[in-house]
């Protein structure tokens, strides 16, 4: 009788292949991060990695399926963080799950750099992430949008809220601070900013 594969113990080998695809992913990170996708070759991150361009290509492919791999990552941590086990939050408790999201983006300057960057260089059509970009924006304003109509439903949040204008603006807002963060560290907090901004709504709109 086979045993399922998730009880099966790994050999060494797939326990070398998995740390050497996840420090290859932690290196990627940091490198996309300082000098964007265009300007990281495969090379230097198999440098970093102590691999072989051979080797990395082994794990990814193409220096593309290994940008896809950073971008998976980013996205797991941070949905994990939003949504926990309980889900998605939604109503107030989706600006507050924000809030927490941005005081620990404060604590992780490579991935807001690794964002602000590809974000600005996928506007292109062409670029490798911008079909991740693109639904990055739709997945949060969905979300947004939900968490804002759920709270109106609940009654949290004033029926005639503009929904549309709330979503676009709260993320604006993000975006606008990590530019202005990556800048100025020392003179611009995220976190307090973000929360000033979240207590504004909340002063207009709830109920």
């Amino acid at each position: 009788m086979s045993v399922p594969p998730r009880y099966r113990a790994k050999s060494r080998v797939d326990v070398s292949g998995e740390e050497s695809r996840a420090k290859a992913v932690a290196v990627a990170t940091e490198l996309f991060a300082l000098t964007g996708f265009k300007g990281t070759s495969v090379a230097a991150v198999a440098a970093r990695t102590g691999l072989s361009q051979s080797g990395l290509l082994h794990h990814f492919p193409s220096k593309a399926a290994l940008l896809t791999a950073v971008l998976e990552e980013r996205d797991w941590q941070d949905g994990e963080f939003l949504a926990g086990s309980a889900g998605p939050p939604l109503g107030w408790a989706a600006f507050d799950a924000l809030a927490a999201l941005v005081a620990r983006n404060s604590t992780r300057p490579h991935l807001v750099g690794l964002f602000v960057r590809l974000a600005a260089e996928a506007t292109e059509p062409a670029h490798p992430a911008h079909t991740w970009v693109r639904e990055h924006y739709s997945g949060l304003q969905r979300w947004l949008a939900a968490a804002v109509r759920s709270g109106q439903e609940r009654g949290e949040i004033a029926a005639d809220a503009p929904v549309g204008s709330i979503v676009r603006t709260t993320i604006a807002v993000i975006d606008g601070l990590q530019q202005q963060w990556l800048l100025q560290p020392d003179e611009v907090s995220m976190t307090a900013e973000f929360e000033a901004f979240a207590g504004t709504l909340r002063a207009r709109w709830a109920r």
